[in-house]
């Protein structure tokens, strides 16, 4: 059955988004052929969102997003930023947890937080 979800950021600097989460993200990899790096990107949990919808950013169409998790957002900057990332300055409060966007070369803005709930892989089967 299946066994996971294999996402991928286009990027417009695949070798400079690469080297960021091999570098600043420390994510374990493989590279199953020279310069493609594949990386292991730890417990993965999927929402469904409607695709077109009234919110913060109306209105609101998109296909696909990431979101990166953490399990302590204060932490996370302070390592992030000694790594050399760069993030907005301004955290936010939503009712699923807080966080800021992280901006990753070649494809800008991704969203990091911390959610407020118990991720869906530690919930017990």
């Amino acid at each position: 059955m299946i066994t996971g979800i294999h996402t991928v950021l286009y990027s417009d600097d695949p070798p400079a988004t690469r080297a960021f989460f091999r570098d600043v993200i420390e994510w374990r990899f493989i590279e199953p052929a020279p310069g493609w790096l594949i990386f292991a990107s730890g417990p993965s949990e999927q929402g469904i969102h409607p695709r077109t919808w009234k919110g913060q950013h109306e209105p609101y169409d998109q296909r696909h997003e990431i979101s990166l998790l953490c399990d302590d957002l204060d932490a996370t900057i302070a390592q992030l930023k000694a790594n050399g990332a760069e993030l907005d300055d301004e955290i936010w409060q939503q009712d699923y947890g807080r966080g800021l966007n992280l901006i990753v070369p070649g494809v800008g803005p991704v969203m990091l937080y911390e959610p407020n709930y118990a991720p869906a892989w530690e919930k017990p089967t």
